[in-house]
């Protein structure tokens, strides 16, 4: 059983990873760009990070943090889906896909 526990230890450890590691992605993007801005990989980490939190947990049986990263997977898949919307519009002015400051 602890191998087990040290399984999930480390996965949600990863997926804490992943998911602070978007904003320093997103940093650096934006000083790549000279503006500020939040890149496709971003809200691709959130979910990823947020898929493995969300694992972990349901693991720990922690409804705070379960409903925490449910809603927030929420809301990085509607912001995925609005980003390839854009994409797909025409009449979508190209800074709509990112932050400009």
């Amino acid at each position: 059983m602890g191998m087990l526990n040290n399984a999930w230890l480390v996965l949600g450890l990863i997926g804490q990873t992943v998911f602070s590691g978007r904003f320093l992605l997103q940093w650096l993007y934006s000083e790549y760009k000279q503006r500020s801005v939040i890149p496709l990989a971003f809200w691709y980490a959130s979910i990823i990070g947020a898929l493995l939190l969300l694992c972990y947990a349901c693991y720990k049986k922690d409804p705070v943090f379960i409903v925490a990263q449910a809603s927030g997977l929420l809301i990085y898949l509607r912001n995925l889906q609005m980003r390839r919307r854009d994409r797909k519009d025409p009449a979508v002015e190209p800074e709509s896909s990112g932050l400009a400051s």
